[in-house]
């Protein structure tokens, strides 16, 4: 009777029921933890795998600086500048540094390959393959990873850094949209405010404030209040060229009061601030700088601006682009650097590349000399500079710096007391601030800005468009103050208007310019 109770509770017991569910689990739970151990080496091998892809790729993206062997450089710094381990991996017997497979080269992200150093934009690298030979995986039935590898590609991104936030929408979009430099060296541009055509100019966001007290500052300061502008994927201010900005640009040539340049900052004009306007002799003080009757104006008689006729005097219309004549009856009695002839006297350069706002880079340059030097004639002025006869009025700039003080044809070069204009002065050298800011070392050119060329009209570009494709960054050269001038005649000018000559493509050795400006930085970023 015992026996029988003791085996029918044997029968009824719950005691070690879960055993058999966990032998039964065990292979199964085994096999779970192989995988998960497995997996974590295999997903560890493709991050070391990846990493020295990322590593060399931004190693070589370095070198693609457009010049000869650039493409060998990027492809050693691939191979030879990284060293990377593959830790997880190593199994004995095996080498735990990782190789390239391959190098190459892409004018693009990825579309077209090149073999040529100056078109290598972009470089992609493939590395060798690893295998993980798994630890606890085998149990179900797998006995490793087979190949892994990685690719990486990586390109070259620029910034503009210490330059003032212009932007100006390609005028040659419709006939060179890729905006050939080449094609406008030497060339005058006429630039307008206000809209998005192709010609106007705009301004930049800069993550400094974009209003136009802020737009002043930046356009103003020697000291920008913000470093850098993307080299490309730039963004538009909404801000327009007003009065407050106008005068701010106008500090660079000597033009303004005290109020003209946003206080916390400093505004000095360029040691050369010639320009076609006129003051006179006397001491300085508030007003007595800005333009109006009693600070800076146009000549009083006399020509005017490109053939003006100021008080009774009559110009003989000039229908052609031709220079004015040689006798000098007709010169204005101010001259600063003219406009390209096709803009002094036609202001439409019809039948130029590109549209009415690119000139055909001839200017006036025998009148400049006559006008500032008594009376210099062509020959006179090649022999007392040694400037080529199609000089640029930027290289004439540059001359009149180097050599200010010196004596051309009886008249002192940048001559800080001015020479007579009826009864005003027209001056070469800063009469209100002085002496100026001459270019050099850590000093920026003042009357050398660079700019970002945009495809407005295929971009779709407003006041507040953002990463936006950059055509080229230009160096130029502001040859005038902005202001309206009075004349009657075609060459009438707006104070929304900018006139500049193309110097080069900014950071060229042609364009370098100043430690204080125009500093380009290239920073090397993943694209995949």
């Amino acid at each position: 009777m015992a026996l029988t109770t003791r085996l029918r509770a044997l029968h009824g017991s719950t005691d070690g029921a879960v055993a058999p569910t966990v032998a039964l689990c065990l292979v199964a739970l085994i096999g779970v933890g192989g995988i998960a151990f497995d997996y974590a080496r295999m997903a560890g091998l493709h991050s070391e795998l990846q990493n020295a892809a990322d590593q060399a790729a931004l190693a070589a993206a370095t070198q693609l600086d457009g010049k000869s062997g650039a493409i060998a450089r990027a492809t050693a710094a691939a191979s030879a500048l990284v060293t990377n381990s593959t830790l997880l991996a190593y199994d004995a017997g095996t080498k735990p540094s990782v190789a390239m497979a391959k190098v190459e080269f892409y004018t693009d992200q990825g579309t077209t390959a090149t073999t040529a150093d100056a078109t290598a934009r972009f470089v992609k690298v493939t590395v060798d393959g690893r295998e993980v030979h798994y630890a606890l995986t085998p149990i179900v039935g797998a006995i490793s990873s087979g190949s892994l590898d990685a690719i990486a590609m990586a390109g070259l991104g620029s910034a503009i850094c210490k330059v003032p936030p212009l932007m100006i929408c390609n005028p040659a979009e419709a006939t060179d949209p890729a905006f050939t430099v080449g094609n406008y060296l030497r060339k005058g541009l006429k630039l307008v405010s206000g809209g998005w055509a192709p010609g106007n100019f705009g301004f930049l966001k800069t993550g400094s404030g974009n209003g136009t007290p802020d737009l002043a500052k930046a356009i103003g300061w020697v000291s920008l209040p913000y470093d850098c502008s993307p080299g490309t994927g730039v963004s538009t201010n909404p801000g327009n060229m007003g009065q407050t900005v106008i005068d701010a640009l106008n500090t660079r040539f000597d033009v303004g009061d005290s109020s003209s340049c946003p206080s916390g900052g400093t505004c000095p004009p360029s040691t050369n601030s010639t320009k076609d306007l006129v003051k006179d002799n006397k001491t300085t003080g508030n007003q007595a700088c800005i333009v109006q009757n009693k600070g800076w104006q146009e000549a009083a008689t006399g020509y005017g601006y490109y053939l003006g006729g100021k008080n009774g005097k009559t110009a003989t219309p000039v229908t052609t682009t031709t220079a004015l004549p040689t006798t000098g009856a007709q010169d204005p009695l101010a001259m600063g650097y003219p406009r390209d002839l096709c803009h002094a006297f036609d202001t439409t350069c019809s039948g130029q590349t590109g549209g009415s706002r690119i000139g055909d880079g001839v200017w006036d340059i025998d009148a400049y000399f006559r006008v500032n030097y008594k009376g210099l004639n062509h020959s006179g002025w090649m022999a007392g500079t040694h400037l080529a006869a199609n000089a640029s009025r930027y290289e004439v700039y540059k001359w009149e710096m180097d050599n200010a003080g010196t004596v051309l044809n009886g008249q002192k070069v940048l001559d800080p007391a001015g020479r007579p204009v009826d009864t005003l002065y027209a001056y070469g050298a800063p009469k209100c601030v002085t002496p100026g800011m001459a270019p050099g070392g850590s000093h920026p050119d003042r009357r050398r800005l660079s700019v970002a060329v945009v495809n407005c009209t295929a971009n779709s570009v407003n006041g507040n468009s953002t990463n936006l494709p950059v055509q080229k960054w230009i160096d130029v050269f502001l040859t005038e103050p902005s202001l309206g001038r009075s004349v009657t005649y075609k060459s009438g000018t707006s104070k929304d208007e900018m006139y500049v000559e193309v110097i080069a493509e900014a950071g060229t050795s042609t364009s370098a310019g100043t430690a204080g400006q125009v500093v380009r930085r290239d920073v090397p970023y993943l694209v995949k």
